[in-house]
């Protein structure tokens, strides 16, 4: 399926954004990052020691088959997210950024506050920001207007595979945004991914909804056609919905029977 689009000055073919963690060893990892058919996959930068031999495995893997898009997970703070940033650039040497500020551990759910303090730093910074964001419309704007280069909205907290609780929000969304919307967190199962591509997201990030299957390498191709299919579904145009029942054959020239 050649459906290209663009985060900043980057390109890519697969709107499936895959993640790297808690996959039972790192073949399964690298089979299911196949079969997903992405060609962008995100890392935790405070969560890997680059110069630890034991973790940059990771690196040493994916490095030459993917783009990497470092992310900022675990951060709590502006300040904290703007410093992992930079560390990720200069180990890495990538603008590319996924920005997360989290607000406390029991959610996970993003700090708004924060979010807009990290990101106007780090637009002005030259970053290319994707930004992981509440499914607020308004938040959502505040960050295309600082500049970010694709804004994610969850579609319920990271890890509960919980899918889109507030479709409603995401069609709003994406009749503000103009720069490219993606799914991120709360992916539980393919028909999750198909319904994001179907409200107009560009794109689906997710981890744990593959790597925490009981068979990852499956479930990642899965939610390959997933997207493909929702992708399709949304350019193709719905039919509208109606109250009432509408036949599906033609009414003229029907025999009737003579009373």
């Amino acid at each position: 399926m050649d459906d290209r689009w663009k985060v900043g000055p980057y390109e890519f073919s697969s709107r499936l954004l895959v993640g790297t963690a808690k996959y039972p060893n790192y073949q399964v990892m690298l089979d299911a990052l196949e079969a997903s058919g992405t060609d962008l996959v995100t890392v935790a930068i405070r969560r890997l020691d680059i110069d630890a031999s034991s973790e940059s495995g990771v690196l040493e893997l994916i490095s030459d088959r993917y783009e990497l898009l470092p992310n900022t997970a675990g951060c709590y703070t502006a300040k904290d997210a703007i410093l992992t940033a930079n560390l990720a650039r200069e180990a890495l040497e990538t603008n590319l950024i996924k920005l997360e500020v989290i607000a406390d551990d029991e959610t996970l759910l993003p700090d708004g506050e924060e979010l807009l303090k990290a990101a106007g730093a780090l637009v002005d910074d030259g970053f290319v920001v994707m930004a992981y964001t509440n499914d607020d419309p308004v938040l959502c704007r505040k960050l295309q207007d600082l500049g970010c280069a694709a804004v994610m909205p969850l579609g319920s907290p990271i890890g509960s595979g919980m899918g889109i609780r507030n479709p409603y929000n995401f069609r709003i969304i994406r009749e503000i945004l103009e720069v490219p919307m993606l799914l991120d967190a709360g992916v539980g199962t393919p028909s999750d991914a198909t319904l994001a591509m179907e409200l107009g997201c560009d794109g689906v990030l997710l981890n744990t909804a593959i790597s925490g299957a009981e068979k990852p390498v499956t479930m990642a191709r899965a939610f390959k056609l997933a997207v493909e299919a929702g992708r399709l579904a949304y350019q193709s145009g719905r039919i509208p919905k109606r109250l009432y029942a509408q036949a599906s054959s033609p009414l003229e020239g029907v025999v009737h029977s003579e009373s």
